[in-house]
């Protein structure tokens, strides 16, 4: 992996992770318009640089992360993980025998992009406004909608947990919210595992040069990922998510057609 492809991913990582658009799908076509070597590296590459994106979320919320007052957050947080912990360590297989078939990846960004058109009109009447009235129960379910989003890449981890949240009757922006929150242990659970995968079977791509690379992924991703956030949170206030299924759709159908022409 060159430098400038390091670069596109992180910038892609970074713009995508919080847009319900499926920053996984995105890097997975892009490595494939590359001809970048799907390979154990550019795996673990592609979870650490989320991580880094992500934990940009701390930065931003850092007042509710460091708030030990509240243990009824950091609990809600464990029991909405425990769905991701349990079925990505059953179904890790076929999450990488997936992300090897860009035409399914294809289709359901497309498909997600028209779900993403009729959210607002299905989810009109919020009756959860603030994170202290999320409970347990509601929390675990946001879990298991994340769960979608492993069974189906592509589709998007913060778009499978916000539309739950919001089927759940949490409000748009808490939605969202809570779904950025809940992205921390998930990818530091998965970063944990890349690693420790890594360096049982390949422990050799952990040398200078690759750590080097995950460092300045990580960075990149994380800088971007600070604006992304912001104007994510600003624009769905404003505009809700047609836009962003508008784009699902566009791009989803340009991606089918060039795959099927083989030209991606």
């Amino acid at each position: 992996m060159s430098i400038f492809q390091t670069v596109i991913l992180a910038i892609i990582e970074g713009i995508t992770e919080f847009l319900p658009v499926s920053s996984t799908g995105h890097m997975a076509i892009v490595s494939a318009f590359f001809k970048i070597e799907d390979d154990a590296f550019t795996k673990l590459f592609e979870v650490v640089i989320q991580l880094g994106a992500i934990l940009s979320v701390v930065v931003l919320f850092w007042k509710k992360f460091i708030d030990f007052k509240n243990p009824l957050f950091y609990l809600k947080l464990f029991i909405a993980i425990i769905p991701a912990l349990l079925f990505g360590a059953v179904l890790k297989k076929h999450i990488d025998n997936v992300l090897e078939t860009p035409i399914f990846i294809a289709i359901i960004l497309f498909l997600g992009g028209i779900v993403l058109l009729f959210v607002d009109n299905w989810f009109k009447h919020p009756e959860i406004l603030e994170e202290k009235e999320i409970s347990n129960r509601t929390a675990l379910f946001i879990g298991f909608y994340q769960v979608l989003a492993i069974l189906f890449p592509g589709l998007s981890r913060s778009a499978a947990t916000i539309i739950g949240g919001m089927q759940l009757k949490l409000s748009r922006t808490l939605a969202a919210e809570f779904s950025f929150f809940l992205a921390v242990p998930t990818m530091m659970a998965a970063t944990v595992k890349s690693l420790y995968d890594i360096y049982k079977e390949s422990p050799e791509v952990l040398n200078t040069s690759g750590i080097q690379t995950l460092a300045l992924g990580s960075i990149i991703a994380f800088v971007v990922a600070l604006a992304a956030i912001r104007f994510f949170i600003q624009f769905i206030q404003q505009f809700g998510f047609k836009w962003f299924g508008v784009y699902r759709i566009l791009m989803g159908g340009i991606l089918i057609i060039l795959i099927l022409l083989g030209k991606l």
